[in-house]
């Protein structure tokens, strides 16, 4: 890690976002979502639907701001309250652009090119891949800093970009000679967000973009649905063991025996405790009635969310005026801070 500067004095602030690409799914909710809900009684909270990230790859234009509602939609019914965070569309609020192009001129292009996940976005077909793509982990760090945010909810996969925004924030302030302007934000450890895997093959994780809708289940899915997903689950012929040691090599069995136990707040051990020994033709059953038990509910405000648009787009608006407040006088110290004219 770099040697980084650490002398900011601002207030503490949280900020996390989503894309608004595709329907969130259990492994959203129980790795980063619920986590979302329990920090937002300790911490003021940014919480952005990333929209302007989403269009690195292509969208179709006539679904995007639909796509938003119901990103915010599922936020709203797993528990987000609108009133004590702020809630926004990344779009709605110009200072994530116009910070993403100043920072893209002080970042270098060899922290861009070590950020494994373009590589892995990009494939073998890097050349033909947008440069927003490539640029991704700058606009990310925009987004973070636009707000002096001074701490970030990061799973593995965004852990490298969060050490790109330490970067990016620290070469600012030496290069403008402007010592912690910016503050040098943290990973926020809420615990360890459950991994939650494809419900056809345990050794890949739950994806919006797996094209079997029996690989996950969304937030969305109404009752009967989750049942039938979870009875559907790809499981093996063996009986669950009483130790979790027992799990090794049973990457389906591990994988419903994690669910079970992040749905119930058990831990694994606890859940073979009480089900070792069985079959997965009792064991899948409870597993179903414990899903159905949970996610039922967020699933019925998150439609009753969708049939409302109007108010969504209320707190959407709200969430930018507030959002808006906190970056522009934040962006225009910025500007002066570079020396643009007519700040």
């Amino acid at each position: 890690m770099s040697d980084l500067n650490t002398g900011y004095q601002g207030p503490e602030r949280v900020f996390s976002g989503m894309q608004p690409s595709g329907d969130l799914h259990l492994g959203n909710y129980l790795g980063a979502l619920i986590n979302w809900v329990n920090m937002q009684d300790a911490h003021e909270c940014v919480f952005c639907a990333v929209d302007l990230h989403a269009i690195t790859v292509p969208q179709d234009p006539k679904l995007l701001a639909g796509q938003t509602r119901e990103i915010v939609a599922a936020w709203l019914a797993a528990g987000i309250d609108p009133k004590k965070n702020i809630v926004f569309a990344q779009s709605s609020v110009r200072a994530h652009t116009e910070l993403a192009w100043i920072l893209n001129c002080t970042a270098r292009m060899g922290w861009a090119e070590r950020m494994t996940q373009f590589k892995d976005k990009a494939g073998k077909d890097a050349e033909r891949a947008s440069v927003g793509l490539f640029t991704y982990p700058v606009l990310m760090a925009a987004d973070i800093l636009a707000y002096k945010a001074t701490h970030v909810p990061v799973g593995d996969d965004q852990k490298q970009h969060l050490e790109l925004t330490r970067d990016c924030a620290n070469r600012f302030n030496r290069d403008f000679n402007a010592p912690d302007f910016f503050p040098i934000p943290e990973p926020l450890i809420q615990g360890p967000g459950a991994r939650i895997m494809s419900l056809k093959d345990g050794t890949k994780k739950m994806s919006k973009s797996d094209p079997s809708e029996l690989s996950r289940i969304n937030l969305i899915d109404d009752a009967d649905t989750i049942a039938k997903k979870i009875k559907k689950a790809k499981s093996d012929a063996d009986v669950l063991p009483s130790e979790v040691e027992g799990l090794d090599g049973r990457p389906e069995a591990r994988n419903l025996v994690g669910i079970y136990g992040a749905l119930s707040n058990k831990s694994s051990a606890d859940v073979l405790a009480e089900f070792g020994g069985e079959g997965f033709g009792k064991f899948k059953p409870a597993l179903a009635e414990l899903a159905v038990e949970k996610m039922a509910p967020i699933s019925q405000k998150m439609r009753d969310y969708i049939a409302d648009p109007a108010q969504i787009d209320a707190v959407l608006e709200e969430g930018a005026e507030r959002a808006s407040s906190l970056a522009d006088p934040i962006l225009k110290e910025v500007r002066q801070i570079v020396g643009f004219w007519g700040n």
